[in-house]
């Protein structure tokens, strides 16, 4: 039996839920490390043995491991708390800086004497790697008793703060007997979301999660299961294993949903009741997997803290890895990058499922409720074909007028038949998830008419506000926004910008590269430079 999303219809959807991310407050529990990147290009041979010589270009330092977590959850939004364990040395300097540029504060870290911080030196040649070299405890250790005692008392100070805790465990002895011990007593008094993000599982017998995230391998090792692996991740064989290995798991752990991630291919998911649900993502040509369990938990803990529908937020998490492995080195996913990757989905699944009236339709659901409780509703509209400054200007001014702005845009047809052929630029679903991603905007819906007058009467806004010269008697839906009850405000364009006249200034600027023996003679005529 699938789960099920638990969101109604008129429940928040992954863009709202991507948008209360910020201002949570995560606490980060687990392995600091820093990764460190050497690239260069192989040029020969070294006669001094079989190995390339590499003519270095770039050295970049990033946070690893618990520290990839935190600083994704920051990027994402989140107050981070980050409680772990560094070395006084060079390493735990510097990851202590890299930390602070991307909004973590380094004041929950403690600092050990006499163990080194982890760090993995990672030598790369013409984009392939050479070696990696590790630095610090290969196996867990046991802290010492004063370094302990600061960690008890750091995790219970942070934990009264946080709305979250997120585990990122890779047995370097953050998570010793002691610190499980006493987040067993801190989640039994007051119950937060937890997510355990651990290469050893089964140390975490009896702490309410609300999720485990391990991989297929840390699966089948946490339960013993050893064998051939499937050729195919998205094979039944493979999927009847994950099923199999999330049972054990329910039966090994107390955790309400068990997550396990496929690599490129997806999440299977589990629920105590048996409930199970396959997720797929989409392939990402030349993926870089370092780093993107560490998004994917972070943003799937987020979702999870603002939502009860799993569905969804592992949906969220596959969004964000999906951003990570395609990009270089341990890589962060931004909140913009991310709401903008879901607008994308949530455009795509629209449009699947038959986009039109029906979403106004819906949408008119959502607000009536907000209006009922004294939201004031704004509504601009446009066709929004390649975003300038005038569009985020409008945007902006418009907000600012009210609770709730809904941006209606114009589908390829009406803008087509506004604009000529060659328009839009953009089809309607990048126009939208653009749009979408824009802080400030609640909802983007589609209209199919050239004018949103049909869109005014069936959203009834307080305001309607319009960018350009125009005077009310000039608008088409005027006297559906007066029907409404509605306000029009006209927001004179910023510095004359529009989307016309920017595609104007490029084609002009396309045809003199195309014919450079005319430069001279514009300049001369005093026309100016572009």
């Amino acid at each position: 039996m699938e789960l099920q999303d638990t969101t109604t219809d008129t429940s928040p959807g992954a863009i709202e839920l991507v948008r209360r991310f910020r201002g949570l407050r995560a606490l980060v529990l687990g392995d600091a490390m820093l990764d460190t990147y050497i690239e260069g290009v192989a040029e020969r041979l070294c006669t001094e043995g079989p190995v390339p010589v590499v003519r270095k270009s770039g050295e970049y330092h990033l946070p690893g491991g618990a520290a990839n977590t935190a600083v994704n959850l920051a990027a994402l939004g989140a107050e981070v708390l980050f409680l772990g364990l560094v070395g006084n040395d060079n390493v735990g300097r510097q990851l202590r800086y890299v930390l602070g540029q991307r909004g973590v504060d380094d004041r929950w870290l403690v600092t050990q004497e006499h163990e080194p911080t982890q760090h993995k030196l990672r030598l790369l040649a013409n984009g392939q790697y050479v070696a990696r070299f590790d630095e610090g405890g290969i196996h867990a250790f046991m802290p010492e008793e004063n370094i302990q005692q600061r960690l008890l008392a750091q995790l219970e100070q942070a934990f009264a703060l946080c709305d979250l805790v997120v585990i990122s465990d890779y047995r370097y002895g953050v998570l010793s007997p002691r610190v499980l011990e006493h987040l067993h007593t801190l989640q039994a008094e007051r119950h937060l979301p937890m997510i355990v993000d651990s290469k050893a599982l089964h140390n975490f017998k009896g702490l309410d999660a609300s999720v485990i995230t391990p991989n297929i391998i840390e699966a089948r090792q946490l339960v013993g299961m050893t064998g051939h692996k499937p050729t195919s991740l998205t094979s039944a064989p493979l999927l009847a294993e994950a099923r199999i290995l999330a049972e054990r798991l329910h039966s090994l752990l107390t955790t309400r949903y068990v997550a396990i991630t496929l690599g490129g291919e997806g999440v299977f998911l589990l629920d105590q009741q048996g409930h199970e649900q396959y997720l797929p993502t989409a392939s990402v040509a030349r993926a870089h997997d370092v780093g993107a369990g560490d998004s994917f938990t972070a943003a799937l803990s987020l979702a999870l803290t603002v939502t009860d529908d799993i569905v969804e937020a592992a949906r969220i998490g596959l969004d964000a890895a999906s951003i990570a492995v395609s990009r270089v080195h341990t890589a962060s996913v931004s909140h913009h990058d991310l709401l903008q990757r879901v607008s994308l989905r949530s455009h795509s699944e629209q449009s699947k499922a038959g986009n039109g009236r029906v979403d106004a339709l819906r949408l008119a659901a959502i607000l009536e409720p907000e209006r009922q409780a004294g939201k004031r509703l704004i509504f601009t509209n446009g066709i929004f074909d390649i975003l300038h400054a005038g569009h985020i200007h409008l945007l902006r001014q418009a907000r600012e007028l009210g609770d709730i702005l809904v941006v209606g845009v114009n589908s390829d047809a009406s803008a087509r038949r506004l604009k000529g052929a060659g328009r839009p630029i953009n089809g309607l679903r990048e126009r939208m998830a653009l749009v979408s991603a824009l802080d400030g905007v609640d909802y983007v819906v589609p209209f199919e008419e050239e004018t949103p007058t049909k869109l005014i009467r069936l959203l009834r806004p307080h305001v309607h506000v319009k960018g350009g010269d125009y005077a009310n008697e000039d608008l088409p839906e005027a006297g559906a926004v007066q029907e409404a009850g509605g306000q029009m405000i006209i927001i004179p364009l910023l510095g004359g910008m529009s989307t016309s006249a920017v595609i104007d200034r490029i084609a002009r600027m396309a045809m003199l590269q195309q014919a450079p023996e005319h430069v001279s003679s514009v300049q001369e005529e005093g026309r100016g430079s572009w």
